[in-house]
C-alpha cells in the first residue's frame, strides 16, 4: 500500500491548487481516503476525506472551497483547492485506510498509511 502526494506549491491569495493522491496496491473503494494539513507549530488538522469513493466530507475551515474527488480509473484523489488564504499554508498529506468509519473520519490516528507531504504557500 503505497500513497503518493503531489501538486503542491506557491500561489497567491485567492488562487487555486489541486493537489494529487496517487494510490498503489489497493482499491479506492474499498479505502477512505483523506487529506490533513499541518502548518508550522499546529497541530495536524482535518482538511477533507472522501469514503470509499462515494461520499465526501470537509473540515469548517475549508468547506465551501475545497473540493475532493475520486478518479477510480487513476486510482487518485484530488483535492481541488480555490479562494486560497494565507491561513491555508501548510504541509498537506494525504492519508487512506480501509477500517476506518464515518465517527472517526477526522482523527488522523486512525489512518495506518500515508503519503509525504507536499507543502503549500499561499502569500502575495
Amino acid at each position: 500500500v503505497q500513497l503518493q502526494a503531489s501538486g503542491g506549491g506557491l500561489v497567491q491569495p485567492g488562487g487555486s491548487l489541486r493537489l494529487s493522491c496517487a494510490a498503489s496496491g489497493f482499491a479506492l473503494d474499498y479505502y477512505a481516503i483523506a487529506w490533513f494539513r499541518q502548518a508550522p507549530g499546529k497541530e495536524r488538522e482535518f482538511v477533507a476525506a472522501i469514503f470509499r469513493g462515494g461520499r465526501s466530507y470537509y473540515g469548517d475551515s475549508v468547506k465551501g472551497r475545497f473540493t475532493i474527488s475520486s478518479a477510480n480509473a487513476e486510482n487518485t484523489v484530488y483535492l481541488q483547492m480555490n479562494s486560497l488564504k494565507p491561513e491555508d499554508t501548510a504541509v498537506y498529506y494525504c492519508a487512506g485506510d480501509p477500517r476506518i468509519i464515518l465517527s472517526s473520519l477526522r482523527i488522523a490516528e486512525n489512518y495506518d498509511y500515508w503519503g509525504q507531504g507536499t507543502k503549500v504557500t499561499v502569500s502575495s
